[in-house]
C-alpha cells in the first residue's frame, strides 16, 4: 500500500485524475475498477471517482508495486489492458504479428503503450508466458522492424535462444521477406531486380538512390514482379535482398513507379486522383528458407506465413495472382 497526502497544487482535481498522474502505468480501466472496489481509498474510505480532492486529504492505493515504477519503454506493457495484436502464427519460441499501419514497432522517444513491442509483451505477460520478475535480463523482443506507415508481419522472439537464432538467420539472409505494393504505372520489364545505393539524410528521415557507390551509401537490392495492372495502377510483389530504410519506396520511385499514397517519395498529384494519403505497402509474407542449422527452430525450415486481408489490394485489384 502507498499513501499520498494531497498538497495545495493537487487540490481541486478529481480523484481519478490524480490517480492517473500519480500512477501513469496503471491502466485507466483498472484504476476505475480499483476505485470502485475500494482498493483506492480517500482518507481511508471508499469514494466516487469524480470526488474533488482537498489539501490535506490522503489517498491510499492498494496497487501492485510494479505500477509505481517510472514509466519506460521496457515497462509500457503494464499500462495495456487489452493488447492490440493480430497474431499470424505463434508457438513456444516465436510469434508473428501483423502490425497495423501507423503503429510504431518501438517507441521513438520516452515511453508509449501504443507500440507493437509493448502490445506483444502485454499479451505474453497476461497469458503468463512471460514473468518479468523471474527474468534477470530477457524480455520478449522484435527480431525485425518495419516502418511506422508500413503494415505487415514482424517476428518476435519469446526466449533468448529464439532471438539469437532469428537474428543470425536475418543476418545470413535465410529469411525471405515479401512485400506487396501498389505503384503508379506499369513497371517494365514485368519482373526484374532493382540495384542501387541508398544514402540516408537523417535530418529529413529520407533516403536518396545513387547508381554508384558513394561515401555513406549502402547497397540496396530488391527483386520484383508485377502481379496485375488495372486503372494505371500495378500490384507488385517485392522481395528484399537487402534491408535498408525505405528501400522499396525509394527504389520504386527512382525507377519511375512511385507507390500509391506515398507522400515522401511519391507524386502527390497522382495520389490525389485516388484520394490516398497512406502508402500502399505491406509486408505480407515470410519464408523461413534456412540454409544452415537453426537449432531449436529447425522445425520452421521452408515454412511460409502470410498476413491476412490486404486492404489496398482488395480496393484496387480484382483478381491478383500470387502463384
Amino acid at each position: 500500500m502507498k499513501e499520498f497526502t494531497i498538497q495545495k497544487n493537487d487540490a481541486g482535481q478529481r480523484l481519478d485524475r490524480f490517480v492517473a498522474k500519480a500512477v501513469p502505468l496503471l491502466p485507466a480501466s483498472l484504476a476505475q475498477k480499483y476505485i470502485r472496489i475500494k482498493r483506492i481509498k480517500l482518507c481511508g474510505k471508499g469514494a466516487a471517482r469524480d470526488t474533488r480532492l482537498r489539501a490535506g486529504d490522503t489517498v491510499q492505493m492498494y496497487v501492485n508495486d510494479e505500477f509505481f515504477q517510472k514509466p519506460t519503454e521496457e515497462n509500457a506493457y503494464l499500462s495495456i489492458v487489452r493488447p492490440s495484436l493480430n497474431v499470424v502464427y505463434e508457438d513456444e519460441n516465436i510469434l508473428l504479428a501483423d502490425k497495423k499501419q501507423g503503429m510504431l514497432c518501438h517507441s521513438d522517444g520516452g515511453w508509449s503503450p501504443n507500440t507493437l513491442i509493448a502490445n506483444i509483451q502485454a499479451y505474453l505477460y497476461q497469458k503468463k508466458e512471460w514473468d518479468p520478475k523471474a527474468e534477470n535480463a530477457f524480455a520478449p523482443a522484435l527480431c525485425n522492424r518495419i516502418d511506422r506507415n508500413t503494415a505487415g508481419i514482424v517476428i518476435a522472439a519469446k526466449n533468448a535462444e529464439a532471438l539469437r537464432i532469428m537474428n543470425e538467420k536475418i543476418k545470413l539472409r535465410e529469411i525471405d521477406k515479401y512485400y506487396l505494393c501498389a505503384v503508379h504505372g506499369r513497371p517494365q520489364p514485368a519482373s526484374g531486380t532493382l540495384r542501387g545505393y541508398l544514402f540516408k539524410d537523417a535530418a529529413k528521415n529520407q533516403v536518396f538512390v545513387r547508381t554508384a557507390p558513394c561515401p555513406g551509401a549502402k547497397e540496396a537490392v530488391t527483386a520484383y514482379r508485377v502481379l496485375l495492372t488495372e486503372r494505371n495502377l500495378s500490384l507488385v510483389e517485392c522481395r528484399l535482398l537487402t534491408g535498408r530504410t525505405h528501400q522499396i519506396r525509394a527504389q520504386m520511385a527512382a525507377a519511375g513507379w512511385p507507390l500509391l499514397g506515398d507522400g515522401k517519395y511519391g507524386v502527390n498529384r497522382l495520389n490525389r486522383e485516388y484520394g490516398e494519403t497512406a502508402q500502399a505497402l505491406r509486408s505480407y509474407k515470410l519464408v523461413f528458407s534456412f540454409q544452415t542449422d537453426a537449432g531449436a527452430l529447425n522445425y520452421l525450415k521452408n515454412r511460409s506465413f502470410e498476413s491476412g486481408k490486404q486492404e489496398f489490394v482488395e480496393k484496387y485489384f480484382s483478381r491478383p495472382k500470387f502463384d
